[in-house]
């Protein structure tokens, strides 16, 4: 627990960048449907992931890294949520559910870093 054990890369294109990465990593991809977002998940040899549609602007290259956002599984998500919000993060995306598997959100660190955490639950809906 409290392990990075998730990655999710955003793209402007997720099809494309799908099709790139399979055909660089041979990862397999599956798409997600009734989610707030179009999504991908990745299953690889290692750490699972996903590949979803970046909600905001490609940051130009001058802005520094625009990296893959590592989520943490975590407990319990509510009690870790508060801990974040009460010593200065913010929220980035609320609670949500990815159905039959987890409950997931993002946040933001005290230098504005993206990071997602999750609770499995496989009766989230």
């Amino acid at each position: 627990m409290n392990s990075i054990a998730y990655f999710e890369i955003q793209s402007s294109n997720p099809s494309r960048d799908a099709e790139f990465y399979q055909q660089v990593f041979g990862w397999r991809f599956e798409k997600v449907e009734g989610l707030p977002i179009e999504y991908y998940r990745i299953e690889s040899d290692g750490m699972h992931g996903g590949l979803l549609q970046r909600p905001c602007q490609v940051p130009p290259v001058e802005y520094g890294t625009n990296a893959y956002t590592c989520s943490i599984q975590v407990e319990s998500f509510d009690a870790t949520a508060q801990k974040i919000l009460e010593l200065g993060g913010l929220e980035a995306m609320p609670k949500f559910a990815i159905a039959g598997r987890c409950w997931q959100g993002y946040f933001v660190d005290l230098d504005n870093n993206v990071f997602g955490i999750f609770e499995v639950d496989e009766s989230a809906q």
